[in-house]
């Protein structure tokens, strides 16, 4: 259960909030006092406060400072009154997640918090699927393998929050992030699904002339069209139907930082214009004012596809994707770097006794040769999510084997080991067939050569290959068995 502190000198909004919030689920605390707010804080974890900023015996920007040295994973949403608005903006600025403005309503509170906690929950997402840096400490899990060396020459900071890699891929990548990350220039980074994108960004900003200012990161695949606008320029209250208060956007939210836009191929082409706007002025105007409002950003975007083919398809501007083009990264996906696989796993290994608060034992040699042979089509966060389920499968202390990995990679890893063992012939030649003439022939040998090629790429889900082929699976069934194909 989520643990809400309300911090407001009225009576009455603590009592009203504190029983609306706990029928929907929450566990809520009251205080009228930010002295004895901070003091509860100290004693108990609250996910979220909800902060009046004016408050009898401080101010919410105090008490946000104070707030965040006693836990800064804490959600702080600041209570105003409509003249306070614009100090509730700066105080956004400075690490409060959003404000309210009186008079409050309900379902806009609601609606506040579970998005806050959606948001809490997706940074959580992203710090575990962030590898840990990898420190040699003379405990290898890789059972036999050799002990990892630390790359000392080749890392960018001592926080211990990465895994750098020691393959030809991953050294590039990191050569390209030291350079550009002290320049101002624009950058696409380019890599398949969960290979790390938003990690890289943060790299980016970490080591740039922008580190002590806002990292914003937008999703641009999840914005409809009429929402885009109003996250990424802010729009005014009363600007549209639904727009209770005054929204900053995702520019004024990043001034003088970063702003990451990642997917940013499927923002509609009426923003793509708009972007480009902002782009060459360097002001934005929130929707429902025509007020220009200065912005100082470094913009880092990013798609899991090459933004020249969207360019050529149509579907991407390219005056905006030359805008974009100063410097592009390239992130090797899992498969390309299969030497880094030790890194990864005994990072996250880490990570996942510390969540919990478990020993985990070794990696059994099957496991390892699993990971090796397999494909990794969600790459690094598919093989985060991996260590996390056979890891809470594997009672403590004892190996982690086989049976604890997902069912694709089980029948991905018995199929592979069934060709080695049998031989099996891939090449797409049906042997059993030697007529080369016969039409049936013909047909029979394109046939199976479609299957093999679709089982391969769906790596032998027969649901999805059957799917893919426009078959249902009784009748893939009775075409294995007709070419023989031992599935």
């Amino acid at each position: 259960m989520r643990n809400i502190l309300i911090i407001d000198d009225e009576i009455n909004i603590c009592t009203l909030l504190s029983k609306f919030l706990g029928k929907h689920g929450f566990k809520v605390d009251t205080t009228m006092s930010g002295a004895t707010a901070l003091k509860m804080m100290k004693e108990k974890t609250f996910d979220l406060v909800l902060c009046d900023y004016r408050l009898k015996d401080t101010d919410g920007a105090q008490l946000l400072q104070d707030i965040r040295l006693i836990n800064p994973r804490t959600i702080v949403i600041i209570i105003t009154g409509y003249t306070d608005v614009r100090v509730a903006v700066d105080m956004v600025k400075n690490g409060a997640y959003d404000y309210l403005s009186k008079p409050l309503y309900p379902d806009e509170i609601l609606n506040l918090v579970h998005k806050a906690f959606a948001h809490m929950d997706a940074e959580r997402e992203r710090e575990s699927s962030m590898p840990m840096r990898s420190v040699s400490n003379g405990t290898e899990r890789n059972n036999g393998s050799e002990e990892t060396e630390d790359i000392g020459s080749e890392v960018l900071d001592k926080s211990h929050k990465y895994v750098y890699g020691e393959s030809a891929g991953a050294k590039e990548l990191l050569r390209q992030i030291k350079l550009v990350a002290p320049t101002d220039y624009s950058v696409i980074i380019f890599g398949e699904t969960g290979t790390g994108k938003e990690s890289v960004a943060h790299l980016i900003h970490h080591h740039s002339k922008r580190q002590s200012q806002p990292f914003v990161a937008l999703d641009c695949g999840s914005l409809s069209k009429e929402l885009a606008a109003s996250e990424l320029f802010g729009h005014e209250k009363g600007s549209f139907t639904g727009a209770i208060n005054t929204k900053i956007g995702a520019f004024e939210q990043a001034h003088g930082g970063t702003l990451f836009l990642d997917e940013v191929s499927n923002l509609s082409y009426d923003i793509q214009i708009a972007l480009l706007r902002v782009i060459q002025e360097k002001v934005i105007r929130r929707v429902g004012n025509l007020k220009e409002i200065p912005i100082d950003v470094r913009i880092i975007v990013a798609s899991n596809e090459k933004l020249s083919e969207s360019v050529q398809k149509g579907r991407f501007r390219e005056d905006l994707f030359h805008r974009f083009n100063e410097f592009t990264i390239y992130i090797p996906p899992l498969r390309e770097r299969v030497q880094d696989l030790p890194l990864f796993v005994n990072a996250f290994m880490r990570q996942v006794e510390r969540e919990l608060q478990k020993n985990c034992g070794k990696i059994d040699n099957d496991v390892w040769e699993c990971f090796n042979k397999y494909n990794w089509p969600g790459n690094i966060r598919e093989l985060k999510n991996v260590i996390r389920r056979a890891c809470l499968l594997t009672p403590e202390h004892e190996d982690i084997t086989l049976s604890t990995l997902p069912l694709e990679m089980k029948e991905s890893f018995a199929q592979l080991s069934y060709e080695e063992d049998h031989q099996v012939n891939m090449t797409g030649e049906l042997i059993s067939i030697t007529n080369e003439n016969d039409l049936k022939t013909v047909a029979l040998q394109a046939e199976y050569n479609k299957i093999i090629n679709v089982l391969k790429e769906v790596k032998y889900n027969k649901t999805k290959a059957a799917q893919l082929l426009n078959i249902d699976r009784k009748t893939l069934y009775n075409k294995l068995r007709l070419l023989n194909i031992n599935y």
